[in-house]
Order: C-alpha cells, then structure tokens, then sequence
C-alpha cells in the first residue's frame, strides 16, 4: 500500500470512470502490462444507504499508482480544477495520446495544458520539455517558452522550442 491514495468521490459512475482511466492507461503505446488495472469492487449491502448492489468502491492503478473511487452520491459535491493530476508525457505524442484519450466523450479543453475529463475530473498533460525549457539556465530562454505556454490551450512542444529558441 503506498503511503497516499487519491479517492474521487462520484455519484454513481465511480466504476465506470475507474475502467475508463485504466483503458487510458492501459492502451497507450509503450504501457507496461498490468501498471494500470482494476484491484477491487465493493458494493452497498442491503442494510446501506443506497441500493443495495451499486458499486461502492473501486480500487485502481493508473502506471502503478494506487486510486480509489467512491459512489457517495450526490451530496453537492463536484469536481474543480483545485485538484488535478498530472500526466507527465515523453513527446508530443504522448501528449497528443493523452490529451484526446481524457477529451472523448464530453472532455472540455481549458489552458496551458489542463482540462477536464467526461466525468469533470481535472488533468494537466504535460510534456518533459516544458519544465526543461521553464527553467532553462539563460532567463530569456526561459521567459520566451513560458510566455508561449500561458497563450497555448493544449501544449505544442515544437511551438515552445520554437519560442524558446527566438531572439
């Protein structure tokens, strides 16, 4: 058991969004087998609160890491950008894999990277060169590729080391 778990709390669609996440995951080219599965169903009893065989929870592994999801209903709770989770991505490809993967089925696009799954779950698909590029040694390099990023909706890595690299 790792030492933090994210829990998503859902409505009714925690183990839907589960086998959602884990064909994401599971489907990218150069996956390992088995990183991203499915571990555990639970289901409400007859004695709980809500019908008695809805999923209750789902435990999952999205590249190995451990998440949990929750049928809690629907008590005014919702997803918000506060929270999201980063996708670090090798190249464009993975970002490009990624960014339409979370989209499909009712995604919405926001800025600089991040947006919103089907489910209003947030997430950040960010490429290795963004961070190499932010916090490159010369400032201005660094400046450019950053003020390029803030105006981008998905990131474009050829467009940051394009403006990275102008004088």
């Amino acid at each position: 058991m790792q030492k933090i778990t994210p829990w998503l709390w859902f409505d009714t669609e925690a183990e839907e969004a589960a086998n959602h996440y884990v064909s994401i995951f599971a489907n990218r080219p150069g996956a390992k087998s088995g990183a991203s599965k499915i571990d555990q169903i639970s289901h409400y009893g007859d004695a709980g609160p809500r019908e008695a065989g809805l999923v209750l929870t789902v435990t999952f592994q999205l590249d190995g890491q451990d998440f949990a999801a929750l049928n809690g209903g629907p008590d005014g709770f919702t997803f918000d950008e506060s929270v999201s989770f980063l996708v670090g991505c090798e190249d464009q490809a993975e970002v490009d894999y990624f960014w339409a993967a979370f989209l499909e089925g009712g995604g919405k696009e926001s800025v600089c990277g991040w947006l919103k799954d089907r489910y209003g779950v947030s997430w950040q698909i960010i490429p290795k060169a963004l961070d190499r590029l932010m916090s490159d040694p010369d400032p201005e390099r660094a400046r450019r590729a950053t003020e390029a990023m803030l105006k981008m909706v998905k990131i474009d890595v050829a467009e940051l080391e394009r403006a990275a690299d102008a004088a």
